[in-house]
C-alpha cells in the first residue's frame, strides 16, 4: 500500500507515511536533499515570502471583522498555512503559541479517520478548543478549513482567536475555579461547525445558548473563517501559478528547510550541553470560596527542567521530577508543552518569520505521564494552564541564555517571561445585560533584563510576542467599570546590573451595575518564579488585591475633595485608605469573593521581570531617571543599589557619584562580613533536610515528586547524601 504515490493515499494512510519516513531518515517526510530550493533558491524565499504574506493579510484583515477587544486591541490571534498532513509550512504574527497546537488538532482528525466520516470537503469548516486533542485551553478557539484543488486536497488554512468568555463555573475565559474539565466552559471537540464556508445555524445557537457574551465567540469565528477563505484562495491561485506538483514538493522542503535551519541556528548560538534550572509557583488558597481544598489549602509547584542541546544542534527539554495534575485549573496537555516550545523559539531563535513546523521537528519534549505537563486522565482542567506553563518555559529561557552567553553571544541572553496575572469579571453590564470576560490588558506586563539592557517596561508577555495593553475607552465599553487610575508599580522589576521591566497597576470604579463577580487567575505567591540571572534579583510576585466596598467616591467628587488613583508607595498604608472612606479589603493571591455594585473600587496589579547582574554595577545616572520617572523609589536606590541621590535646583534627582562609590565600597565589606563558604552553608542546609525542616507545602511539594519520579529521588538523595524517601515519605514502601 504504502509503494503508492503519495497523492493516490488515504489521508491517514499518508500521515503515518510520512511519520515512518521522518523516523527512518530523520529528515521531514524523508526528504534528504532540499531539490527545489538548490534548483532556484530565489524562487524557493520568494513564494515562502509570498506564504508569510498571505497569513499575515489574512490575520490582520480578521481582527478588523473581530467583535473581540482581546483579538482587535491586543492582537490575540494567529493564522497559518498546513501540508495536507497537517504540518505548519508558514504562519503570521501574533499568538504563535497555537501553530503547532492547530497541527495536532489537524492530525488528530486525520488519524480518527476524519474522511471516512463526518468528510471532509472543500468548504468544510471544522473548528476545536480540547487541549487533549490540540489547544492550549478552551478559550483558544481554532478553525480550520481544507484547500483542495481540483478535487485533491492540497493543505488547510488555520486561524485561532483567544475568546473572552467561555462559559465556564466563573465568568470569563481563564476559568479560575474549573478544577475538572466539566466545569470549563464550553468544548468544540474537533466538531465540523460549517459546510460551504458557512457556519451552521444549530453551532451558533449552541453558543448563544451557552456563554455569557456569545457575540464575542460568533463574531470571532466569521473573522477566522474570513482568514482562512481568504488565504485558501490565495493558496489555490498560487497553485495555479507554480503547479500542483511544484507546490506539493516544496511546501514539504519549506518544513525540511525549517528543520535544517533551527539545527544550524542552535549550533551557531549555543554550546552543546546539559543545563539544568528549577523554578517555583505558589498558589494561594486557603479561605477561598469554591476551591477544592485536598490536603494542605496552599499549593506548591516544583518545576526542575533539564535540557540537552547534543551537538547536532537538537535541543530537549526534560521535566522529569516535576508533580502530578491536580483537582485544580493550572494544568496542561502535551499540545499547550509543545504550544509553550514553540513561542519561544519564535521570540528567541527564530525571530526573522521563517519559523514553521521544521523548527519544532528539530527539539523534542520530554512530558512525564501523570504530571501536570502531561496528565493521564482527560477529565483535569487546563483553564489556567499558562500559571504553570510561562514559569516552565521562563526557566527554558534562562537555559538558552546561559548557552549563549557560553558561546559569547551576550546580546541574545534574556532572563525570560513571567506570569501574568488576569482579571475575569462577568453578571450584569453597564447595559444592563448579561456578561463575561477576560480582561486582557495583562498583555503588558514588564520583561526580564537582558545582558545588554534593562528589560521592557509594561510591554512584554511570553505568550504574545507583539504585546499591546490596548485602550482604556475601548475596555471601559466592554466591562461595568471605569478606570480612575493606571501607573508604573516602583520596584517591580528584579533589581540588577540592568534591571527587570517593570509592572503597573490599574485601578477601577465599579460603575453602572448591581451586581459585578471578580476573580483573577494565573499569579503566584510567597515564592518566586521569575528569578534574575547572573548575580540578578528575582522580581516580587506576591499579588495582593485592594477593595474598596461601600466607598464614598462619589461624595468626594461631589466635594471637589482629592481622590486616590492608585495604592501609592507605602506599604503600611495605601492611599485609598488615606483617602477614600469605606470598607477596605486587602487579598493576597487569587481575588474571588462576593459581587461588587456600583460605588466600588478596585485595583490589580502585574508582574515585573527579574533582573541582570549585580545589583551594585547599575548605572547611577541611568538609576536616577529611573526615580524621577517612577520606575524605582528612592529607598531603592539607596538600599539596594548603593546609588546616593541629591536633588538638582530644579528639585530632580541626580546621582551623587562620589557618595556612591563610597556607598558602594561599604555594601561590599558587609557582603564580605556575611559571606560564608559554600560547603558550610549546603552543610548547614543538609541538617534542615535530614529534620524535614520545611513548610507544610514544601513538605507536600517534594513527597508528590518523589512519589512519582525515581529519577528525582535519586538525585535529590545523592545530592544531599539523604534518603529521600524515609524523609518525605516515611512508612512508604521502597
Amino acid at each position: 500500500m504504502l509503494d503508492k504515490p503519495a497523492s493516490a493515499l488515504r489521508l491517514r494512510e499518508r500521515l503515518l507515511d510520512s511519520e515512518r519516513l521522518m523516523e527512518e531518515t530523520g529528515c521531514y517526510d524523508g526528504i534528504t536533499e532540499l531539490t527545489l530550493r538548490n534548483q532556484d533558491p530565489l524562487k524557493f524565499e520568494t513564494l515562502h515570502t509570498k506564504l508569510r504574506a498571505y497569513c499575515v493579510s489574512a490575520r490582520e484583515m480578521a481582527r478588523r471583522i473581530s467583535a473581540s477587544p482581546g483579538v482587535r486591541e491586543v492582537g490575540e490571534m494567529v493564522v497559518a498555512i498546513y501540508t495536507p498532513e497537517g504540518d505548519a509550512i508558514a504562519l503570521s504574527n501574533g499568538i504563535m503559541v497555537h501553530v503547532h497546537t492547530m497541527s495536532r488538532f489537524i492530525k488528530w482528525m486525520i488519524k480518527n479517520n476524519y474522511e471516512e466520516n463526518p468528510r471532509i470537503r472543500e468548504g468544510d469548516i471544522f473548528a476545536n478548543n480540547d487541549a487533549f486533542i490540540g489547544t492550549v485551553q478552551v478559550p483558544d478557539v481554532m478553525d480550520v478549513v481544507p484547500i483542495f484543488h481540483e478535487g485533491t486536497l492540497v493543505g488547510w488554512a488555520g486561524a485561532v482567536c483567544h475568546e473572552l468568555e467561555a462559559g465556564g463555573i466563573t465568568p470569563g475565559g481563564d476559568v479560575c475555579l474549573a478544577q475538572e474539565r466539566f466545569t470549563e466552559g464550553l468544548f468544540v471537540c474537533a466538531e465540523k461547525i460549517g459546510e460551504n464556508d458557512e457556519i451552521r445555524r444549530d453551532y451558533v445557537i449552541r453558543c448563544e445558548r451557552n456563554l455569557r457574551m456569545p457575540i464575542y465567540w460568533v463574531l470571532d469565528e466569521k473573522a477566522k473563517v474570513a482568514s482562512c477563505i481568504d488565504m485558501r484562495e490565495s493558496v489555490k491561485q498560487l497553485i495555479s501559478e507554480i503547479g500542483l506538483d511544484y507546490w506539493m514538493k516544496v511546501s514539504k522542503e519549506f518544513i525540511e528547510e525549517g528543520r535544517r535551519a533551527q539545527l544550524a541556528r542552535t549550533r551557531q548560538l549555543t554550546v552543546p550541553g546539559i543545563y539544568r534550572g528549577h523554578t517555583f509557583y505558589g498558589h494561594v488558597t486557603a479561605g477561598k470560596p469554591g476551591f477544592q481544598l485536598l490536603g494542605d489549602p496552599d499549593w506548591l509547584y516544583n518545576i526542575p527542567i533539564e535540557m540537552e542541546i547534543t551537538t547536532d544542534g537538537k535541543i530537549t527539554m526534560d521535566f522529569e521530577g516535576t508533580q502530578p495534575w491536580g483537582y485544580h485549573s493550572m494544568n496542561c496537555t502535551p499540545a499547550g508543552m509543545d504550544g509553550g516550545m514553540f513561542v519561544t523559539l519564535t521570540q528567541h531563535m527564530n525571530f526573522e518569520g521563517l519559523v514553521n513546523d521544521g523548527a519544532w521537528m528539530a527539539t523534542e519534549l520530554k512530558l512525564p505521564h501523570g504530571t501536570w505537563t502531561n496528565p493521564d486522565n482527560e477529565m483535569v482542567a487546563t483553564a489556567t494552564s499558562w500559571a504553570l506553563l510561562l514559569p516552565a518555559y521562563g526557566v527554558f529561557q534562562r537555559l538558552l541564555s546561559r548557552s549563549f552567553l557560553a558561546r559569547g553571544f551576550v546580546e541574545e541572553a534574556f532572563v525570560g517571561q513571567v506570569n501574568s496575572p488576569m482579571i475575569e469579571m462577568g453578571g450584569e453590564s453597564q447595559y444592563g445585560t448579561p456578561f463575561g470576560m477576560a480582561h486582557f490588558e495583562c498583555a503588558a506586563a514588564g520583561s526580564g533584563a537582558l545582558a545588554i539592557k534593562d528589560g521592557l517596561d509594561t510591554a512584554y508577555v511570553g505568550w504574545n510576542p507583539e504585546s499591546d495593553m490596548g485602550n482604556i475607552e475601548v475596555w471601559e465599553q466592554s466591562m461595568p467599570m471605569v478606570y480612575i487610575g493606571r501607573s508604573i508599580v516602583p520596584n517591580s522589576g528584579g533589581a540588577g546590573k540592568y534591571r527587570g521591566g517593570c509592572s503597573f497597576i490599574s485601578t477601577w470604579l465599579i460603575n453602572k451595575t448591581s451586581h459585578l463577580r471578580l476573580h483573577t487567575s494565573e499569579h503566584s505567591s510567597r515564592v518566586f518564579d521569575n528569578v534574575g540571572m547572573c548575580g540578578g534579583y528575582p522580581a516580587p510576585t506576591c499579588q495582593k488585591h485592594r477593595a474598596v466596598r461601600n466607598s464614598n467616591i462619589h461624595e468626594l467628587a461631589a466635594r471637589g475633595e482629592p481622590l486616590a488613583h492608585s495604592p501609592g508607595i507605602d506599604p503600611h498604608v495605601s492611599d485609598y485608605e488615606k483617602n477614600i472612606g469605606g470598607d477596605h479589603v486587602v487579598v493576597e493571591g487569587p481575588y474571588i469573593t462576593s459581587p461588587h455594585k456600583s460605588g466600588d473600587i478596585f485595583s490589580h496589579s502585574y508582574n515585573g521581570g527579574g533582573g541582570y547582574g549585580d545589583v551594585l554595577e547599575r548605572d547611577p545616572i541611568k538609576t536616577a531617571w529611573d526615580v524621577e520617572n517612577g520606575f524605582l523609589t528612592r529607598e531603592a536606590a539607596d538600599q539596594v543599589f548603593g546609588i546616593v541621590l541629591k536633588d538638582d535646583e530644579d528639585g530632580y534627582p541626580i546621582a551623587d557619584i562620589d557618595a556612591t562609590v563610597e556607598r558602594r565600597a561599604a555594601m561590599r565589606k558587609q557582603r564580605l562580613a556575611k559571606a560564608i563558604p559554600v560547603a558550610d552553608w549546603i552543610a548547614a542546609e543538609r541538617g534542615r533536610v535530614e529534620k524535614a525542616d520545611f513548610a507544610p507545602e514544601v513538605k507536600k511539594m517534594y513527597a508528590s515528586a518523589i512519589k512519582l519520579s525515581s529519577r528525582f529521588t535519586k538525585d535529590f538523595s545523592d545530592f544531599w547524601n539523604v534518603d529521600a524517601r524515609s524523609i518525605f515519605m516515611p512508612g512508604a514502601k521502597p
